[in-house]
């Protein structure tokens, strides 16, 4: 079976590329990953079986052999600097839950800063 690594993958749009060892590319499907595997990401170590499809060739059967190392994940703040942040995330989201008991939303302009907080503090916790 070849082997290669992934070029880029597109969850949304289920499929993307992979680059044998021997330089060629190849057409991959989500059809194509494990079960339990939904996604994969760029630069993970696979291992796959090939088709010719209608556009040229795809992968088949891909295993995953090594993930990629995330480098979002080397660069993420250490866990002890995410304590204050969450601690604050928490008084925030109280005082959010306060107006909703009332029976009120927040207006537009504050629901938009409470998903952009939330946002970040996710991107900082998954790195």
């Amino acid at each position: 079976m070849p082997t290669g690594r992934v070029k880029w993958f597109d969850a949304e749009r289920g499929f993307g590329f992979l680059a044998t060892d021997d330089g060629e590319e190849v057409f991959l499907h989500a059809s194509a990953l494990p079960a339990d595997t939904p996604t994969v990401r760029q630069g993970a170590k696979v291992e796959f079986g090939v088709a010719d499809g209608r556009k040229g060739k795809q992968a088949l059967a891909v295993r995953l052999l090594e993930p990629s190392h995330s480098v979002a994940a080397a660069h993420r703040k250490p866990a002890e600097d995410m304590v204050p942040i969450v601690e604050d995330l928490i008084r925030f989201l109280d005082g959010l839950q306060g107006q909703l008991r009332r029976g009120r939303y927040p207006d537009r302009a504050a629901t938009g800063k409470v998903a952009a907080v939330l946002r970040k503090v996710a991107d900082d916790l998954e790195g």
